[in-house]
Parts: C-alpha cells; structure tokens; sequence
C-alpha cells in the first residue's frame, strides 16, 4: 500500500472507520489478495480509517494480505480482536485457556476427538483442533486439506451438515461452559466464549470517537462468523459474497 497516508484526524471521510472480515472477504478462502484489491484498501485509507477482523491468527493473515499488514491497515484485529494492533502497535490481549480452565479445556478436547475419530468422511488430513489465543478451531476434514480439498469437504458439508451437528452435539453437552459456536469459511468452525465473536473488536475503536463503523463480511447469516458484528446495532453492516462483491460495494460507497 501507499505510504502516504494522512493521520487518522485528517483522512476525507471524518470519524469514519470501515471494517473487513478476511477469508472471503478481501481474499478468496485462504489465498492471497488480488493486487486490484492491495490497491483499493491503500486509496480508502486515504477517506477513512480502515482495518480488518479475522479469526485467524495474525500469522494467517500476513500470508494472505502481507507481511506488513499491521502497518497496511489502521486497526488489525486478530483472532476476533484478542490480539489487536492499532497503528503497527501492539493492545493489550486476553487467552482462551486462562479464561476456561486447563480442566474444562482438556474435557472439551477429548469430546471433539472422540466426535471427530467416529465420522466417516471421505477424505481427512491433519490438524483438526487448531488452538488460537481467542478460541479454538475445529475441522472435521483437518485445516492441512489442500484447496480443491476444501472446495469439495464445503460442498458435502452443506449436504451432509457435518459441522452444523458437531456444533449441536457440543451445545448439548457442555450448556453450562459459557461458549458461542460459529460456522466460517469452507472446513472449520469456531469455539469460543460467549461476547468474544468479532464484536469483541469493536470496544477497541469505540473509544476512539468513530461515529460511523462499517463492517464487510460474507458470513453474515446466522450461525456464520460475521452474523453478530454484522448486525451489531453499532455497525453499518454490508454483506458481500466474494472479494469482487466487496470491491463494487467500496466503490459505490466512498467513491
């Protein structure tokens, strides 16, 4: 992106900060941002504060939209917000593992291994539970699964509701845990505690003054990873279905 970036107080569009989900979003399902799309955030971040909301980890996020991300965009919010950045400088952040408990935590574990070891799919591969600070992630098909891997586990997953029915039968035995269950991307859901979805985020900039917080995501319906910020009454949500969805969308608005 452009160097030349105005201090947030000077940008065109005043207390004005719009926010992206990744995977989907600005970039096709764990691949990398098109150059047309690199070019569009560095020309809005001249109008408005910008920043992105992810699940994943920040390591993810820099192979998808670079290395210097946190200095591409305003607010970098990893992990729904539990590792955050504002400016190239790191906030403070919380970890799921204090927050449940070894105990809880290993008992939570050992359920959806045991799940996951009794399913018939026809493919696996490896990393079925990956641990992040926010939350956990689990795949059914396993997160090393190469790209038409993906493709094919979505579309027998929207079949067969794999996911949707992990997620049930987890409600069903831990109710008392305190957890929210969010169904995103192509293989995976996540797990994390109640209030910690991409909201969580939002108390970052709050305090910053902004009076209008835009947010782009593809997951927005029920159930999906965009669902609770998208339709947070604190944000103007716009729904999209793919990179090139959010670039028209972008265009049309602030343009």
């Amino acid at each position: 992106m452009s160097t030349v970036i105005p201090p947030l107080s000077e940008r065109e569009i005043k207390n004005t900060i719009v926010l992206f989900d990744v995977d989907g979003t600005l970039t096709p399902a764990r691949l990398h941002a098109s150059p047309e799309m690199i070019t569009l955030l560095s020309e809005l971040r001249k109008k408005v504060a910008i920043g992105f909301v992810g699940g994943s980890d920040l390591v993810k996020q820099q192979e998808q939209l670079g290395d210097d991300v946190i200095h591409m965009f305003d607010y970098c919010f990893s992990e729904n917000g539990l590792t955050a950045y504002r400016l190239g400088e790191k906030l403070a952040s919380q970890t799921f593992i204090n927050w449940i408990g070894e105990a809880k935590y290993k008992t939570l574990v050992k359920f959806i291994l045991r799940y996951l070891s009794e399913l018939d799919l026809p493919v696996v591969r490896g990393t079925f539970i990956e641990y992040r600070n926010g939350m956990i992630n689990v795949s059914p098909i396993g997160r090393n699964a190469a790209t038409q891997e993906r493709l094919d586990y979505e579309k027998y997953d929207l079949e067969h509701k794999i996911r949707a029915n992990l997620v049930s039968a987890l409600q069903k035995e831990f109710p008392d845990y305190g957890l929210r269950y969010s169904i995103g991307g192509q293989i995976s859901f996540d797990v994390f505690p109640e209030g910690w979805d991409k909201t969580y985020c939002l108390q970052h900039v709050e305090k910053e003054g902004f009076t209008e917080i835009h947010f782009f995501g593809d997951k927005t319906f029920f159930g999906g990873n965009d669902y609770e910020i998208y339709n947070d009454p604190r944000t103007i949500g716009h729904a999209v279905n793919n990179p090139d969805d959010t670039m028209r969308i972008v265009k049309e608005t602030f343009f």
